[in-house]
C-alpha cells in the first residue's frame, strides 16, 4: 500500500525538461529577465515583509529562498515565487495573536500540507473555487492592504497598528491631528511616480525613452525618495529608524520551536496559509499559461511551493505563493526558462549582499506608496460595476466574501464564501429536479388482477438536496397506487440520500401490498443499486430497461420492449 503510494507520486520540475536543447540565446534572455524581476521584487519585498509585521529582510530572504526553490522546482517555467500581496492581512493577523514563532511553524506546517495536496495530485481541484470568491477576496485583500499603508503614507504617530478593522479605522481617526507633511509630500510624489513613470516614455521611439520606460518605476522612486532622504534630510521614518537596517549578510540557519500544544492551536491559520498559498499560486500559473504557449503542472507547483514554504522559516522567512506582477514582469522580459526565476534570486542576493548598508534610509512613505499601488492594481474592481449584469447568487457570493475579508480576515471570507456557493449550487440544482406524472391510457393503469399502476418520469438528480421532490410521492393526500413506475432516463446521477429515499418508497409500497418499479435507469444510478443491494431487494421482474415494457409486463398487454432483468443480480 505505502509503496504503492509513493509510485504514485510523479515529481519532476519543468527545469528538467526545460534544460533540454537550452541555448546560448535562451541563457541570454533569461538572465536580462532574471535580472530585471530582481530588481523589481527588491523594494515590493521589503514592503510586504513589513506590511505582514515582519522585518524587511524577512522579505527579501523570503524572495530569495522562496524564489530559487519555486524556480528550481515549480511546475511552471515562468512562475516567481516570493511574498505576495495576497498573504499580508492573514500572516499580519497571525503574527498580532500568535507571535513571530507561531507565523514561523504555520508556515512549515502549510508547506506540508502544500507538499502532501501536490503528491496526491489535487493541485485540478483549486479550479472548482468559484471566481466570485477569488474576486471577492482578491479585493478584500487589496482594501486592507490599502488601509494599513495609510499609517506609514501619513506618517501618523500610531505606535503598532491593530490587525481588526474596525481598531484600524479607530487607531486612523484618533492620530489624524499627527500628519507628518513631509510624510504625506513624499508618499504623494512618490505614489504619482509609481503610477506615471511608465507611461511618460513609453510612446516615444528614441532609444533612452525605451531604456527608461523599462525601468521599473518603483526602482526609479526607491532611488529618489532615499536620496531626498539621506542628502535633503527629510524627517520622516525609515526603515533605519525602525528596524535598524538591513544585515550585509545571509540570515543564520535557526529551527522555529516545535510543540505539539503550539502546532494545535496553529491549525486554522495553517490551513489558510496552505489554501490561500495554493489558490494564488494557480491562478498566478494560468495567467502566466495564459501569455505563453506552455502548461503548467498544478502538482508539480504545488510540491514546490510546499518545499519552499517548509524551508523559509529556518532563514526567518515568511509565506512564499507565486507573484503576478513579478511573474508578469517575467514573462515581458523575455524569460524563457526557470534559470530567469533562479537569476532573478541571484540578483536580489547580490544586492542584498553590496548594497544593504543604503536601505537604512528608505523612507516608508514611499513602501507605502508602492503598496497603494499594488493594492489598486490587484483588485479587480470594474466587477463592481458589472455586478448587475449577473445573476443574485453571483453578487451575493462576491459581496459576503468581500466584505467578511475586510471586516474580519480572509479565512472567514473564503470560508463563508465556499458554504454560501455551495448551498446557491445544492439549490440551484435541486431546483432543476423535477418528477412528472405520466397520463397513462387505460390498458395500462391497472395490473390483470386490478391493482392501480402510477408512472412518473425524473428528471435532473436524485441526491441529498432534492430528494424532496421524490418524497412528495409519499404524501398522504396523493391518490395512493399499489404499483409505481419511475422512469429514470433523464437522471443524470444518484447518490446514496436518494437512494434512501428510494428504498423507503419501495419498503413503504411493499407494506401495503404494492412494489416499485425502476425503467430506463442510467449506468450510473444502475450501478449504485447494483452495489447496495437495492435491485436484489426490489427483485428481476421489477427492473426494466423500457418504460414501454415496464408497463405492458404489468398490465399484461403487449408492447414493444423487453425486461431488462438480465442487469439484475441472481
Amino acid at each position: 500500500m505505502k509503496s504503492a503510494l509513493l509510485a504514485s507520486i510523479r515529481f519532476r520540475p519543468k527545469l528538467v525538461d526545460s534544460l533540454r536543447g537550452y541555448s546560448r540565446d535562451d541563457l541570454r534572455a533569461d538572465i536580462s529577465a532574471g535580472i530585471t524581476v530582481g530588481v523589481v521584487a527588491l523594494p515590493l519585498a521589503m514592503a510586504f515583509g513589513i506590511a505582514s509585521g515582519v522585518k524587511p529582510e524577512q522579505g527579501i530572504f523570503t524572495a530569495i529562498l522562496g524564489g530559487f526553490l519555486v524556480a528550481a522546482l515549480g511546475g511552471s517555467k515562468v512562475q516567481i515565487g516570493g511574498p505576495a500581496g495576497a498573504f499580508v492581512v492573514l500572516l499580519y493577523s497571525i503574527v498580532e495573536r500568535y507571535g513571530l514563532g507561531g507565523l514561523l511553524l504555520s508556515t512549515m506546517m502549510a508547506g506540508v500540507l502544500l507538499f502532501a495536496m501536490g503528491a496526491l495530485r489535487l493541485g485540478n481541484l483549486i479550479r472548482f473555487i468559484p471566481v466570485s470568491i477569488v474576486i471577492g477576496f482578491t479585493n478584500g485583500i487589496a482594501v486592507i492592504i490599502a488601509l494599513q499603508q495609510v499609517k506609514d503614507f501619513l506618517g501618523l504617530d500610531i505606535p503598532k497598528m491593530p490587525a481588526n478593522f474596525f481598531s484600524q479605522l479607530s487607531a486612523i481617526g484618533g492620530a489624524l491631528d499627527t500628519v507628518n507633511w513631509s510624510a504625506l509630500t513624499l508618499g504623494i510624489v512618490s505614489l504619482a511616480i509609481v503610477v506615471l513613470w511608465p507611461k511618460s516614455y513609453q510612446q516615444n521611439d528614441a532609444r533612452w525613452r525605451v531604456w527608461m520606460a523599462n525601468l521599473p518605476g518603483t526602482i526609479v522612486v526607491l532611488v529618489l525618495a532615499t536620496l531626498a532622504v539621506s542628502v535633503g534630510g527629510l524627517q520622516v521614518e525609515t526603515i533605519g529608524s525602525r528596524f535598524g537596517g538591513i544585515p550585509q549578510s545571509l540570515p543564520p540557519l535557526q529551527l522555529p520551536s516545535l510543540d505539539w500544544e503550539t502546532a494545535q492551536r496553529l491549525a486554522i491559520p495553517t490551513l489558510s496559509i496552505a489554501l490561500l498559498g495554493a489558490i494564488e499560486s494557480l491562478l498566478c500559473a494560468r495567467v502566466a499559461d495564459g501569455m505563453t504557449e506552455d502548461r503548467h503542472d498544478p502538482n508539480q507547483e504545488l510540491m514546490a511551493q510546499g518545499v519552499a514554504n517548509f524551508a523559509v522559516p529556518f532563514f526567518g522567512g515568511i509565506a512564499v505563493t507565486g507573484t503576478v506582477a513579478r511573474t508578469v514582469t517575467n514573462i515581458r522580459s523575455g524569460a524563457r526558462t526557470p534559470i530567469a526565476g533562479i537569476v532573478h534570486c541571484l540578483t536580489l542576493l547580490l544586492i542584498v549582499l553590496a548594497l544593504a548598508p543604503l536601505a537604512s534610509d528608505i523612507p516608508l512613505a514611499t513602501l507605502a506608496a508602492i503598496l497603494l499601488s499594488v493594492a489598486w492594481n490587484m483588485g479587480d474592481w470594474g466587477e463592481f460595476a458589472r455586478l448587475r449584469q449577473f445573476s443574485i447568487n453571483y453578487r451575493a457570493v462576491l459581496l459576503s466574501t468581500f466584505l467578511l475579508t475586510v471586516v474580519f480576515d480572509v479565512t472567514v471570507g473564503v470560508q463563508f464564501g465556499l458554504v454560501l456557493a455551495a448551498l446557491m449550487f445544492i439549490f440551484r440544482i435541486s431546483s432543476l429536479t423535477r418528477v412528472e406524472e405520466l397520463m397513462l391510457p387505460a390498458v395500462h393503469a391497472r395490473t390483470a388482477d386490478g391493482k392501480h399502476v402510477a408512472a412518473y418520469r425524473v428528471f435532473g438528480s436524485l441526491f441529498f438536496g432534492s430528494v424532496t421532490k421524490l418524497e412528495q410521492l409519499l404524501d398522504p393526500e396523493r391518490a395512493k397506487a399499489d404499483i409505481l413506475v419511475l422512469e429514470l432516463h433523464q437522471v443524470i446521477n444518484l447518490d446514496t440520500t436518494g437512494l434512501d429515499a428510494l428504498q423507503t418508497l419501495h419498503r413503504m409500497l411493499a407494506r401495503r401490498g404494492g412494489r416499485l418499479v425502476i425503467a430506463e435507469a442510467n449506468e450510473q444510478p444502475l450501478s449504485l443499486m447494483r452495489r447496495s443491494g437495492f435491485l436484489r431487494e426490489l427483485g428481476p421482474d421489477s427492473v426494466f430497461d423500457d418504460l414501454q415494457a415496464a408497463l405492458a409486463t404489468l398490465s399484461g398487454a403487449s408492447a414493444v420492449g423487453t425486461a431488462a432483468a438480465t442487469d439484475v443480480p441472481a
